[in-house]
């Protein structure tokens, strides 16, 4: 646990490019982690990337959606530990409002020491 929690939580809200100096240091402190994701079942056709990314933002994380030709949905969510926790629990058991959800496969599980994406997007 880091030292000053709602310091670090405070500061996983800001877009990485205006972190510096001790914000960095903090939200470094709270640890980031990445994740790769593939969601299946009715996740096409139902808005599913548009409220995954809006999701995203609203936790403060970085990464991006897209959908596949298999009929699922792909990406990588990055961010401070409890917040990708948070949005693996969102991609198994909420979605969209008119999502069905049957499997989600997470792999490529890292804790990492910098964010790769400054936001969260659509890839199409």
């Amino acid at each position: 646990m880091p030292a000053f929690p709602r310091l670090a939580a405070s500061f996983s809200r800001l877009p990485p490019r205006l972190l510096s100096g001790a914000a960095a240091a903090a939200m470094s402190a709270a640890g980031l982690k990445s994740v790769d994701y593939e969601v299946s079942g009715r996740v096409q056709g139902v808005c599913f990337r548009m409220y995954t990314e809006s999701e995203a933002k609203k936790m403060g994380l970085v990464g991006w959606v897209k959908n596949t030709r298999q009929g699922t949905v792909i990406g990588q969510v990055q961010g401070p530990v409890e917040k990708v926790n948070s949005m693996k629990t969102w991609l198994t058991k909420v979605g969209s409002p008119s999502s069905h959800i049957s499997r989600t496969d997470f792999s490529n599980e890292k804790t990492i020491s910098k964010l790769d994406y400054s936001s969260f997007s659509i890839k199409y």
